[in-house]
């Protein structure tokens, strides 16, 4: 049976192919329909939220129902993109999910303070990040959230 959190896309916010491709996987071995972006760093995704060219027509481009996020990327990190979203209202709203290879207890404390919903070691396999990542989705399915908008 199809796992859609919704029919909004979930943004994936990272800028090795490899984990976004892995990630992506464990999303389709969990049945889940939505439309999934890749940002390949924080710059591209506050594109993609704030409907910036090229992601200005919010039919093809809809605004993300989560949003999992590396934190060590170019351009702009995990941290700079969690500090957006929290001091925009509209974005705040956007469950994140940080999925990263760190496990230092100063990246798990600075994430959360900046408003991360949860906090992911990235797994060894692709078996669990399969299960990390239908965990995550039976979670956000039954949680209550508001309407997000078209843009923050």
């Amino acid at each position: 049976m199809p796992r859609a959190l919704s029919s909004e896309p979930i943004l994936i916010v990272e800028d090795n192919d490899n984990d976004a491709l892995l990630l992506k996987k464990a999303l389709q071995r969990n049945q889940v329909t939505n439309p999934i972006h890749i940002a390949p760093d924080g710059v591209e995704a506050l594109k993609y939220l704030c409907g910036e060219p090229p992601y200005e027509d919010r039919q093809a481009y809809p605004f993300p129902s989560v949003i999992y996020s590396d934190l060590k990327m170019p351009r702009m990190d995990g941290f700079e993109v969690l500090n957006y979203l929290k001091s925009h209202p509209d974005c705040a709203i956007i469950p994140v999910i940080v999925m990263t290879a760190s496990d230092q207890d100063q990246d798990i404390k600075k994430a959360y303070e900046l408003g991360a919903n949860s906090y992911i070691v990235k797994p060894d396999t692709l078996d669990e990040l399969t299960e990390i990542v239908g965990l995550c989705i039976d979670y956000w399915k039954v949680c209550s959230k508001p309407q997000v908008p078209a843009k923050c």
